[in-house]
């Protein structure tokens, strides 16, 4: 049995990430900066001031990292719905008893708007957000900082990640690590999406097979 569980928040809890990349986008239109698709992807599960930060000198008169990123964020308008299976697994986990967490490069405001949206921030034992680590994700200080705050092993702990920032980050800080996704990441257990999490992990998470069929 896993001790508990840790969700990374964008592109795992709730399907942010076009809203996320057209925001790039659009900062980086908006300052005369060609963007890549390398560039672009480079944000994915990162904190997005480092990578600002490591773009900065791009930026025509360089305008500090901390404007640009409130500019994007300005950009990031509207609702994103939930991932398939993602707030079924969150529920069902928490009814179980198993500690749950939230280790995300975001920021702490932006991190409970968007659990909030989902109706589940209560549920959570802890929120890791980009305000709590000295280094984001790859490196595993987040997910080590999460274990720590809810008292149980990295070894013992289940992560759920989408990018493979977050891939690395989970497997570096010793946990199991369940990759939410098409792409091929060296997680050790990938899956479509969290809908599928009864039928992997079973008995592991404490959970029937059919736990999200009902849900």
């Amino acid at each position: 049995m896993f001790a508990a569980a840790l969700f990374d928040l964008d592109g795992t809890l709730v399907d942010t990430e076009p809203r996320s990349r057209a925001a790039w986008r659009r900062l980086f239109l908006a300052h005369d900066v060609p963007l890549d698709e390398d560039v672009l992807a480079s944000f994915a599960g990162r904190p997005g001031k480092t990578v600002l930060a490591e773009n900065h000198h791009r930026f025509p008169g360089e305008p500090a990292v901390d404007e640009l990123f409130a500019e994007a964020m300005s950009y990031a308008t509207g609702t994103a719905p939930a991932l398939p299976g993602a707030v079924a697994l969150v529920r069902a986990l928490h009814e179980t008893g198993l500690p749950i967490g939230v280790v995300t490069s975001g920021t702490r405001d932006y991190a409970h708007a968007e659990l909030d949206a989902l109706g589940v921030r209560a549920l959570f034992g802890t929120i890791v957000t980009a305000e709590d680590v000295s280094r984001g994700k790859p490196d595993p200080e987040g997910y080590l900082l999460g274990c720590a705050r809810l008292g149980v092993e990295p070894a013992g702990t289940v992560v759920f990640e989408d990018a493979s920032a977050g891939v690395e980050a989970a497997r570096a800080a010793g946990t199991f690590c369940v990759a939410v996704t098409t792409a091929d990441l060296a997680a050790d257990l990938v899956l479509a999406d969290l809908t599928e999490t009864g039928r992997a992990l079973g008995a592991r998470l404490g959970l029937a097979d059919e736990a999200f069929s009902t849900r």
